[in-house]
C-alpha cells in the first residue's frame, strides 16, 4: 500500500510540474526591463535585427496579458529612449539614427497589434514621443520620413 501511494504521489507530483505555467500568460523576458540605454545601444544595429541583451527582441517585450507594473517598466525604457532619439535627431537628423527610431516604433506598433488592446496607450505615447518636432518646428521633412519608414519596416518585419 505504501508503495501505490508513494506511486501515486510522485506521479501527480509529475503531472503537476508538468502541467504548470501551461495556462500562465508568458512573462516579460527579463532584458525588457533594461534601462533605455541598453535599447539605445541595441538600437544601432537596425535596420538589421535588433536584440536586447543578445536574444530578445523588442517586440518580445510586449505578452498578452503582462501585468500592468511589467507594462510600466517596459513603457517607461522604450518612452525614455524614443525621446532620446528623436532629441538628437532634432538637433542633428542623421539618417542612421532617425532609422533607429522608425525601427523602435514599427517592432512596438508590431507587438501591439496582437496584445487584445493593453498596449495602446504604450503605442500612442511612443508616437508623440517619436514625432515630437518641437514647439512650432515645422514637421520633420521628406527625409526624415524615408529614413523613418526605413526603419519602420525593419522593425515591423523583424523587431
Amino acid at each position: 500500500m505504501r508503495r501505490i501511494t508513494i506511486g501515486v504521489m510522485g506521479v501527480l507530483a509529475a503531472a503537476a510540474i508538468g502541467g504548470c505555467g501551461s495556462d500562465e500568460p508568458a512573462g516579460t523576458p527579463p532584458a525588457c526591463v533594461s534601462p533605455p540605454s541598453a535599447y539605445l545601444a541595441a538600437l544601432k544595429a537596425a535596420p538589421e535585427q535588433v536584440l536586447l541583451g543578445d536574444t530578445t527582441r523588442i517586440s518580445d517585450c510586449l505578452v498578452e496579458e503582462q501585468e500592468p507594473g511589467q507594462i510600466a517598466a517596459v513603457g517607461e525604457s522604450i518612452i525614455a529612449a524614443a525621446t532620446e532619439l528623436n532629441r538628437r535627431i532634432r538637433r542633428d537628423p542623421q539618417p542612421p539614427v532617425i532609422v533607429r527610431l522608425g525601427y523602435l516604433v514599427g517592432a512596438v506598433q508590431e507587438a501591439e497589434a496582437g496584445t487584445g488592446g493593453i498596449h495602446r496607450d504604450l503605442k500612442l505615447r511612443l508616437d508623440s514621443a517619436a514625432r515630437y518636432s518641437g514647439p512650432g518646428a515645422a514637421p520633420f521633412p521628406a527625409a526624415f520620413e524615408r529614413a523613418y519608414g526605413e526603419g519602420y519596416a525593419a522593425g515591423q518585419a523583424a523587431g
